[in-house]
């Protein structure tokens, strides 16, 4: 059943791509998150670039320049039409030393820092949580007086249960939105169970980034920030509901959309992927 309906969307993307491909701008601007290329980038960075450019993308989210010079690395962003709109850090590093973090963002012109993972060992607790709150605050802060909003991306053991909530929800309630709000990844908010909609709902404005990323149905989710990276398939062909999420997150006030497809086929998925995004009303 999966594999049949794969193929259908599979056509659809296919024929979209054709048709679409010469339309000079997206209904919403979709950008990348690199390390969909990480197994590409590094044996060809000018090439995989261009590849990325002549995709219909213009915005990034990265932080690395693959073993080139960094100037050499913006020269070619520049060539290609691409902007870096994200930049990672490490959460230890942005505790101990914030502004390193604003250096590494404003190296490549970024206007957003994120951080991807916070720390714990087996199980994230409330004491994660209340530490994360703490360096999230202070660094959010700094990062702010130097013109970088910080964001932190969900990987799904963030929602288990804590008071009448999950330990998402106190993240939320306790982080200041002035100083550091979320970068949603769609895939990691369906895995643990939980509802993208109603979660860009419940916390309006609260996630002006947003990776896109669509999951195999049938697919057993955790609670761990952990999956088998050959689940992610073309958008619009998995379970996460991705037509519902677009129209809830402009609601929201998502202001940039990345893809993130982390499988072994992210160069054939990528294109195909847009090619649904555009289809979308």
């Amino acid at each position: 059943m999966y594999r049949s309906s794969h193929v259908i969307v599979k056509k659809i993307c296919t024929a979209a791509v054709l048709f679409l491909i010469a339309l000079p701008v997206f209904a919403q601007e979709i950008g990348v998150q690199l390390y969909s290329f990480r197994k590409q980038l590094p044996g060809n960075v000018p090439a995989m670039l261009e590849k990325i450019s002549k995709m219909g993308i213009k915005e990034l989210e990265g932080g690395d320049s693959y073993g080139l010079p960094v100037d050499e690395f913006k020269s070619l962003l520049k060539k290609n039409n691409l902007k870096v709109v994200s930049v990672g850090a490490d959460f230890q590093q942005l505790a101990k030393n914030p502004q390193a973090a604003v250096d590494l963002a404003k190296t490549y012109g970024a206007k957003y820092v994120v951080v991807f993972w916070i720390p714990h060992t087996d199980v994230f607790t409330i004491d994660d949580a209340k530490n994360a709150v703490t360096v999230f605050n202070a660094a959010g802060k700094h990062l702010k007086e130097n013109g970088i909003s910080l964001c932190y991306h969900p990987h799904g053991y963030e929602f288990g249960a804590y008071g009448e909530g999950t330990l998402f929800d106190y993240l939320a309630q306790n982080m200041n939105p002035a100083y550091a709000n979320f970068e949603m990844d769609v895939f990691w908010v369906k895995h643990p169970g939980q509802d993208p909609v109603a979660l860009l709902e419940k916390y309006p404005r609260r996630f002006p980034l947003m990776h896109l990323k669509d999951r195999k149905p049938g697919t057993a989710g955790n609670q761990k920030g952990h999956a088998d990276v050959e689940t992610n398939v073309v958008l619009g062909s998995g379970d996460v509901g991705i037509a519902a999420i677009m129209k809830a997150a402009k609601k929201a006030g998502v202001k940039h959309y990345f893809i993130e497809d982390e499988s072994s086929r992210s160069v054939e998925q990528v294109p195909l992927s847009l090619a649904y995004l555009r289809l979308l009303k």
